[in-house]
């Protein structure tokens, strides 16, 4: 594989950036923040892609770090390679919501689609991890001599007990113990001894629920109390009506002065008796016979009265008193006896006319008055009678009516009441509900706390078990690693021991021939003279041998695959001269393939250009 040429559409610092790429050497040079590992990171992303963002916190992010600067540009590139004659085009979206793989053979001329098997055969096998450890080479920065050889000896180890850069046996077999122990840490013991008793707690609380008494009647009775009211109000309603009635009734009965029937009866009665008297009296009155009798009683009263003096007067001379031998002054005295008495009797027979008719009068007055009341006429006929005796009839169905609306009144009062005790006590039963309604409230809130920390506890449980499975598989791996190391060592060691050692000689100018490995992963560089321990190399020997390891990794990854661009990033920092002018020449004659140098100085271009090695020079 080589790269032809990218497009930067918007990453880090870059927008619309091109850079293309040569067979061979390819110089990227650069000052400081000129964006070389901003390049170099992105060539990386175009292989491999960019996860997302875990936190928007995340300093550490690559997601991050390089958003494009400026707002409006596209997260997004293009990078062109060649792999087996074919030209192809990858253009990746990295912005999170959109992110996207498109792949286009140009030789071909077809879109093809980005499946991780064709990725895997551009890539060569090489997953990120191996293309970091591997072809993507850099320094050892700042790290001291001692610690540059532990670094050494840990990639030896790595190499030399698993196959893979990625793997640290020892590194991992800490880190297992470690999950391990975490794990156990995690582990809940007391879970199951508390769901138990959750579970009993929870199990008399429905108990208890289920009883009848905490059935939920508050509907039943709010309905019956609203039915009571609505009744309440009803018998208030007729009895408003009837109390209206009886009161017009009794009005109507007390304008005319009456308050009972026994009153309607008397009055009737009286008005009767008064019509009878009335009638009797006038016809008494008018009778000519009591009239003409007391005339005769006075006539002869007159008559007596003028003998009685006619005798006082003439006394002797008188011979009809001398025939009866009476003395006139006797006979005139018996006259006048007997004509007070006729007159006496004249007298009262008038006066007791004079009453009658005066009776008759007083008696006609007030039964026309009785009558222009209740009839609105002053006749005193038969007829007028009749209409008297049926508007005193009526008088008594009114009163009756009266009567009637009382009793209704009364009737309805004592419903009302009953019925005002039945919704008192409504009230008082859906007092005593809510009251049972809110203790089971409390029970269910209760109950619903208990079956969320049982639920936790479930999922407590589910954890300690889940916890306890890793448990096991961590011991069964870390028995597993511990198995398989040995055999791995065995088969893989002999392979980097002579791998590198054929590196060594080359990139170090023949200082070295070979390396060996003991079985303590010490490692020893061979002299023409001496065993040299890797501890008394200098860092810049030591990065070689780093350098020599990473490329004997790549050949065994890569296999008889087509080579992958060799990727420096600032890797020769600590090469002198010499080792530098050495590794240039060695890689340009024994590498067929591409190399790209990032480099922020100039030595490596005039190191090439004086030993007339051909190179492409790229500025940033």
């Amino acid at each position: 594989m080589r790269f032809l040429d990218l497009q930067i559409n918007g990453f880090g610092k870059f927008h619309d950036k091109s850079v293309s790429f040569e067979d061979g050497i390819n110089i990227v040079y650069g000052k400081n923040e000129a964006g070389k590992s901003t390049l170099h990171t992105f060539i990386r992303c175009m292989l491999f892609g960019m996860e997302s963002p875990r936190t928007r916190a995340s300093r550490k992010d690559l997601y991050g770090k390089y958003l494009p600067w400026e707002g409006d540009s596209t997260f997004s590139g293009t990078l062109r390679l060649e792999h087996q004659g074919h030209i192809y085009r990858l253009q990746r979206v990295f912005q999170k919501d959109q992110a996207a793989l498109h792949i286009f053979d140009e030789t071909l001329g077809r879109d093809l689609e980005a499946t991780q098997p064709l990725m895997d055969e551009l890539l060569g096998g090489l997953t990120a991890t191996a293309y970091d450890n591997t072809i993507s080479i850099g320094q050892l920065k700042s790290a001291t001599e001692g610690g540059m050889a532990a670094e050494l000896k840990t990639y030896i180890s790595n190499m030399n007990t698993s196959g893979s850069v990625a793997l640290n046996i020892a590194k991992a077999s800490a880190f297992l113990n470690s999950q391990k122990k975490d794990l156990e840490a995690q582990l809940t013991p007391e879970a199951a001894r508390s769901y138990t008793s959750l579970l009993s707690e929870i199990k008399e609380i429905e108990k208890d629920i289920a009883l009848p008494e905490y059935e939920n009647r508050l509907p039943q009775f709010n309905r019956l109390r609203s039915d009571t009211r609505s009744e309440i109000e009803q018998k208030q309603a007729e009895k408003d009506e009837a109390a209206r009635k009886a009161a017009k009734n009794r009005a109507a009965l007390s304008e005319n002065h009456f308050t009972d029937k026994d009153s309607i009866q008397k009055y009737r009665q009286q008005t009767e008796d008064i019509l009878s008297d009335y009638r009797a009296t006038k016809t008494a009155a008018e009778k000519k016979g009591p009239r003409i009798l007391a005339g005769v009683f006075a006539a002869f009263s007159a008559i007596l009265a003028i003998c009685a003096v006619i005798c006082a007067a003439a006394g002797s001379r008188i011979s009809f008193i001398r025939r009866l031998g009476v003395s006139p002054l006797i006979f005139s005295a018996a006259a006048t006896l007997f004509a007070i008495v006729f007159f006496a009797v004249a007298f009262a027979m008038y006066r007791r006319t004079v009453r009658l008719r005066r009776e008759a009068a007083l008696s006609g007055q007030a039964l026309q008055e009785i009558f222009r009341r209740h009839l609105g006429d002053t006749d005193l006929s038969d007829q007028a009678l009749e209409a008297f005796r049926q508007r005193m009839a009526e008088f008594e169905r009114i009163c009756s009516s009266a009567e009637e609306e009382e009793a209704s009144v009364r009737t309805l009062t004592d419903q009302i009441s009953l019925l005002t005790d039945k919704q008192n006590q409504c009230s008082e039963d859906i007092e005593k509900q809510q009251k049972v309604q809110w203790e089971l409230e409390k029970k269910l809130e209760l109950l619903s706390s208990y079956k969320n920390q049982l639920e936790t506890l479930k999922s407590t449980l589910a954890e300690n078990q889940r916890i306890s499975q890793e448990i096991s598989s961590i011991e069964l791996a870390l028995e597993t690693m511990e198995e398989l190391s040995e055999t791995i060592r065995d088969s893989f060691g002999l392979y980097l021991n002579k791998a590198a050692s054929d590196l060594i000689k080359g990139i170090t100018g023949g200082i070295y021939y070979s390396m060996y490995i003991d079985e303590n992963l010490n490692v020893f560089m061979n002299t023409r003279t001496k065993m040299v321990p890797v501890e008394q190399v200098s860092s810049g020997t030591m990065d070689q041998i780093y350098l020599a390891l990473r490329l004997a990794a790549a050949r065994l990854i890569q296999g008889e695959r087509e080579n992958m661009p060799l990727i420096f990033d600032d890797s020769f920092v600590l090469y002198d001269d010499e080792r530098l002018k050495s590794a240039l020449r060695w890689l340009s004659r024994s590498y067929d393939g591409q190399l790209i140098i990032f480099t922020c100085h100039q030595r490596e271009a005039q190191m090439l250009t004086a030993n007339q090695i051909p190179y492409h020079m790229i500025s940033l």
